[in-house]
């Protein structure tokens, strides 16, 4: 058996909220590593929403998440990974212990957060329920099953901080993305591992930061371009093959798994941000934290409600 790993981020590019980057894992047969697991599991998930028939939709979260459909896909998904884990969130602050228990302290200076177990999740919903199971006898009937899921969310303070300290928001993303392989190698109990992380930007070369995340593994090049980059890492007991790959969420079900947490786990604090200023607002038009809107929506507030304080450090991005 081998761990299949996939990792994506969701909130690389905007001016409020946090940056998500969250691993999702898969135990397989070594032998099934190559295959497509949306079509190895196609009773149970499938990659557009025209095909969905009741199958979890595991895609690009961008293609998941939209205006008409709001959050719906992304939890139900989402939920239905968790409880084939044996978690069933009931609130936003169990999700968040559940996924990135390391945030929750952090979130204490933050007025938009002090209420998340006051605001709901389906994850008892009998939809859930189905999905998860069909999605667990699925992966049964094919020999393997969902194993790993966590996330790491960078609030804006910690965020401010370490691009601050590094001067590139690229290089503390990578640092988060290798935090996450860090994670999944401890993890893992079998002989090979397999990760795909989804590339941002143009950056080709890894193995410089690999070795500072992994010192203890001999390292092979296998192939730098502008497409992919791929690495094998060993201890002389396990293997791992590693790979940055531009859109891996097309090809990768795991990196899209993952994008689609990050991405449910994004918006639940954005909603959080939103419900905040809408309280001493409620016109505010609410925004989803990109730059141009985002810009737009710390305007308001500084006009609409001067009364109101609040730490530059823990909502604007200084990157």
């Amino acid at each position: 058996m081998a761990l299949l790993v996939g990792i994506d981020e969701a909130g690389f590019g905007p001016i409020l909220g946090p940056l998500v980057v969250s691993c999702c894992g898969f135990t397989i047969p070594q032998d099934r590593l190559p295959e497509d697991l949306w079509h190895m599991l196609r009773r149970s998930v499938c990659q557009t929403r025209r095909k969905q028939n009741g199958r979890l939709l595991i895609t690009d979260s961008k293609k998941a998440h939209s205006k008409s459909a709001g959050l719906r896909d992304l939890e139900r998904t989402a939920l239905a990974a968790l409880t084939s884990l044996g978690q069933s969130p009931s609130d936003v602050a169990q999700l968040l212990s559940i996924l990135c228990p390391d945030v929750m302290p952090r979130l204490n200076p933050y007025p938009w957060y002090q209420d998340l177990s006051q605001h709901p999740l389906d994850a008892q919903d009998e939809a859930v329920t189905l999905a998860a199971h069909v999605f667990q006898k699925d992966m049964k009937d094919q020999g393997m099953e969902f194993s790993l899921v966590k996330s790491l969310c960078l609030d804006v303070g910690t965020y401010n901080h370490q691009v601050q300290a590094v001067r590139n928001k690229a290089r503390v993303l990578l640092s988060t993305s290798c935090s996450l392989i860090q994670f999944a190698w401890q993890q893992n109990q079998h002989d090979w591992i397999q990760v795909v992380v989804d590339r941002q930007g143009g950056r080709m070369h890894y193995r410089a930061t690999l070795q500072r995340f992994f010192p203890d593994l001999d390292m092979h090049v296998q192939e730098e371009n502008d497409q992919v980059s791929r690495y094998r890492m060993t201890d002389g007991r396990r293997t791992m093959d590693l790979s940055f790959q531009v859109k891996a969420d097309a090809v990768s079900l795991p990196v899209s798994l993952a994008s689609m947490i990050s991405k449910w786990v994004r918006e639940l604090l954005i909603i959080q941000i939103n419900r905040y200023w809408q309280g001493f607002c409620h016109d505010i038009k609410p925004t989803a934290g990109y730059w141009q809107d985002g810009t737009r929506f710390i305007e308001e507030i500084r006009r609409r409600v001067p009364q109101v304080p609040f730490n530059e450090q823990l909502f604007i991005r200084c990157r």
